[in-house]
Formats: structure tokens, C-alpha cells, sequence
């Protein structure tokens, strides 16, 4: 009988372990605001419309962004993406709302393996592990393991996520170490063995020490957020 992954985790229970696992991480843990578990993880979503916001949003400022999906939104009438409504545009049409070239072939193979019935839908992720989620959307063009990781932990709540290429966590760890250079990603994945089975809530921790240490106003966003 297949595993049932709920979303979501307690993340005073997740505070309490990593205080107590980690002295260090701790003491920054106590200094920082509490973060909230996240009212998204209860909310039903599209994967599909999700990986496809995912892949417009990628190397571009939220605002330019926002302007280029509100324009596609426009275009094929409708704001969820999927291989119906994606189809109500041509490569030509999406060009003209700002989509490039390569974003736009990403978004004609996730339509194309939607239609094929290879994209999990959100009942199906919650019997699928982490791992599986990641071995499942990767192969999407346009769509890397970070971007999911970032579904795992932003959108499906999974608690034991983290992210080992991703700057902003690798800084914080540096800064949380108070070492010379920031771990590899080989180092932070071993430096993480202590923070199961909450790794994602020590990653969104890692991510506002990183943030606070460069004295950033508001935080990084991130795929998912």
C-alpha cells in the first residue's frame, strides 16, 4: 500500500529539533522572527500551471514577469496554463507577450507531456516521495531539480527538503559556521544530516540569514513563492 505524504509538518516541533540538534543554527533560530508554517501548503494547486509560471518567471525580476504572464493569461483566455489553454497560442502569439525562444519550446514540451499523461497530478504527489517528484518533472525542458524542490517545499509542504546548489542556503550555512568560503553542495547535504527530518524548515531559516546578513529589506523571492 502506497505511503500517503500529507502537506505540511509542525513547525514548532520542526524549531524545538533543529534548536536542540543544532547549537549554532539555533542561536541564530532564536535571534530571527518565527517563520509560520505556510498557509499554501493546505491549498490546492496545478502542477502543471505551476511548472509552467515556474519556467516564465525564470532569470527575469518579479515585475517583468508578472507583465509577461499577465499578458499570455490575456492571450489564450484563461489564468491557469495547461495543454488546452496553451494551446490557444501559437509561438508567434507568445513572442509577442514577451515569451523567448527557449522558454517557449519548455512550455510546448510541458503541455506535450501533460497531454501524455506524464505530469503527476497533486493527488498523485501525495504517494509519491521526494525523489520521485524530482525523477518525474526533470525531464520537463526548462525545468531543473531546484525548481521543484522549490514545489516541494513552497506548494506540497514536504519537510525534510534541501535545496544543496542554492546560494542563498549555502550562505547562510557559511554564515551560521562562521567559515571562510561557503560549503560545496557535497558538504552542506553532509553539514544537513543532523537537521532531518526538517531540513526544509532549516533551509527557510538559512535563506533569512543569508538575507539578513547582506541587510536585504525585503526577502529573496523564490521559484513557488
Amino acid at each position: 500500500m502506497a505511503i500517503r505524504h500529507s502537506r505540511g509538518f509542525d513547525t514548532d516541533a520542526a524549531f524545538a529539533h533543529l534548536a536542540k540538534r543544532d547549537r549554532k543554527l539555533g542561536a541564530w533560530m532564536k535571534r530571527l522572527a518565527p517563520i509560520a508554517a505556510d498557509p499554501r501548503w493546505r491549498k490546492p494547486f496545478d502542477p502543471v500551471d505551476a511548472l509552467a509560471r515556474a519556467i516564465l518567471y525564470q532569470q527575469l525580476s518579479g515585475k517583468a514577469a508578472s507583465t509577461i504572464v499577465g499578458r499570455v493569461e490575456t492571450a489564450i483566455g484563461s489564468e491557469r496554463f495547461h495543454c488546452d489553454t496553451l494551446a490557444r497560442i501559437d509561438d508567434a502569439g507568445l513572442r509577442a507577450c514577451g515569451v523567448s525562444g527557449n522558454k517557449t519550446l519548455a512550455l510546448r514540451d510541458l503541455a506535450a507531456r501533460e497531454e501524455r499523461g506524464e505530469i503527476p497530478t497533486l493527488r498523485q504527489m501525495a504517494t509519491l516521495d521526494e525523489d520521485a517528484i524530482v525523477a518525474a518533472l526533470v525531464p520537463i525542458r526548462g525545468i531543473g531539480r531546484w525548481t521543484v524542490e522549490m514545489m516541494l517545499m513552497f506548494r506540497l509542504g514536504r519537510p525534510d527538503v534541501l535545496p544543496v546548489d542554492d546560494l542563498g542556503i549555502r550562505k547562510g550555512a557559511q554564515i551560521v559556521d562562521k567559515a571562510e568560503a561557503m560549503p560545496t553542495p557535497k558538504e552542506l547535504l553532509a553539514r544537513g544530516e543532523r537537521w532531518g527530518p526538517y531540513r526544509t524548515y532549516a533551509s527557510l531559516y538559512l535563506w533569512r540569514i543569508a538575507d539578513a546578513a547582506t541587510q536585504q529589506a525585503t526577502p529573496t523571492k523564490r521559484s513557488q513563492e
